[in-house]
């Protein structure tokens, strides 16, 4: 059935190959005021029960999707950092012990933050888990990815720049309906360091609440944003993702990589690549040196699709943030055509907006073309910052419509990346429309490595 649906969606949108003109929808969208929910809304709720676990969160834990990691806060004491899984409800077979930690920031002192660490799993399993003790345990699941390999079909959803508005809680309800297997989320997670002092923290424990209803039961890749930095020298904080990194580990250390801000895994058929735009990335720093190495170690007969994610866009016709990009496109631009990249995902702009395989690596300084130009070696470039934060909605593009942008909209939303096989996968944007989930862009993605470098039959 898919299949007619791929020719179909293939020929509607096959100006993505051919780089006809961009669009720039008209659709104004009538939106929730851009202001956090108020703290004692039941998306905030504290669990009932003496140090009951809360803020429960799951990333991948490994490189190849054999293991998790599961990450809590227990408010009152340090407790238990012991995780009891299986694979039956109610049987749990197996545990596994992590380690727990806290911080201050200002003078606020966290919760005791629970880090526990659960490999040797089999692949597409589902696994049940309980954390806590006594009354105030809590029960969750999760699903393992199938094995690593060319065909292995699999659905990742990408958020960006969520925050906790009700735009926000939008945002996540309809992505609870789309199917997806785990978020790509493309940095700044709860805009808290739009408060100040102690409620800064109070909004961190909030965000951790409210995500908790997807991110306790499939993993999110994270990535790191302007608004995870919180470097304000006013409260004496100046240490550079403090929070962040304390409540968010990522399986860093299994890509050899030094900075939890910037990692690979693999995922099924995929190939993930986080990295940090607010890191140094130029030629000899670390993470230059890191991505330098982890490109060669992509096996494309392995996993054929290859994603990129960061925070800030390289191609964006948004009046927000325009060109704040360019300096690490300049690095790494060459490296993403020459790998041919499939997709990128960024963040920061709080709005959508897609390109075409364009590419701008010809320009040397003295000589060569110094604007993008097609190049069926390039990815795609998507910008979805527009997770629905208290920030608002980017509305104001640039006219005329530049000619490597695809399609643009200023409106709150996610989308999936539905992976069917080794060359083809079906891309979805998911528009908020007053609270009302509507499908506003799908295509077909040609796989580049197979239908592009090894010229398989893609039609």
């Amino acid at each position: 059935m898919w299949c007619r649906y791929l020719l179909l969606l293939a020929f509607l949108f096959s100006f993505i190959h051919n780089g006809t003109a961009g669009v720039t929808s008209e659709f104004i969208r009538s939106e929730f005021p851009a202001v956090d929910i108020p703290l004692d809304h039941e998306v905030f709720a504290v669990p009932k029960g003496y140090n009951a676990p809360q803020q429960v969160h799951i990333t991948q834990g490994d490189y190849d999707g054999k293991a998790v990691i599961i990450s809590w806060v227990t408010p009152d004491e340090p407790g238990s950092s012991l995780v009891q899984y299986g694979l039956s409800e109610g049987n749990y077979e197996y545990t596994a012990k992590g380690t727990f930690t806290n911080y201050t920031f200002y003078t606020y002192k966290s919760g005791y933050i629970h880090h526990t660490h659960v490999d040797g799993l089999e692949y597409d399993k589902k696994y049940f888990y309980k954390i806590g003790e006594g009354g105030s345990a809590r029960k969750f699941w999760f699903k393992t990815p199938p094995k690593v390999g060319p065909d292995s079909p699999y659905k990742f959803g990408i958020i960006g720049d969520l925050g906790q508005t009700f735009n926000s809680l939008s945002t996540i309800e309809h992505y609870k309906e789309s199917g997806g297997e785990t978020v790509l989320f493309v940095g700044d997670l709860s805009y808290a360091d739009r408060y100040q002092y102690n409620d800064i923290s109070v909004r961190w424990d909030s965000w951790g609440r409210f995500a908790e209803q997807i991110a306790a039961y499939q993993p999110w890749l994270w990535s790191a944003g302007n608004h995870d930095i919180e470097y304000l020298p006013y409260m004496g904080e100046v240490t550079p993702f403090k929070t962040y990194t304390a409540r968010y580990p990522t399986p860093y250390q299994a890509s050899n990589s030094s900075e939890p801000l910037w990692y690979a895994v693999r995922r099924a058929s995929a190939h993930i690549i986080v990295l940090c735009s607010y890191s140094p990335y130029v030629k000899y720093t670390p993470q230059y040196k890191w991505l330098e190495g982890e490109l060669k170690n992509v096996d494309r007969t392995k996993t054929p699709w290859l994603v990129v994610l960061m925070h800030v866009p390289w191609y964006n016709s948004n009046d927000a943030h325009f060109k704040e990009g360019e300096s690490m496109r300049s690095v790494f631009e060459s490296w993403f055509v020459k790998y041919k990249v499939d997709v990128v995902f960024a963040g920061h702009v709080h709005a959508y907006e897609r390109s075409h395989r364009i590419s701008n690596i010809n320009y040397n300084v003295s000589t060569g073309p110094c604007y993008p130009v097609p190049d069926k070696s390039a990815p795609i470039y998507i910008t979805i910052g527009d997770g629905g934060n208290q920030e608002g909605i980017a509305g104001k593009y640039i006219q005329p419509q530049p000619d490597y942008s695809a399609f643009r909209e200023a409106s709150y939303g996610h989308a999936t990346l539905d992976i069917k096989n080794k060359t083809h996968a079906l891309y979805h944007w998911f528009r908020n429309v007053d609270g009302v989930k509507a499908t506003t862009e799908s295509f077909v993605l040609h796989n580049q490595y197979w239908c592009l470098e090894k010229m398989y039959p893609c039609i």
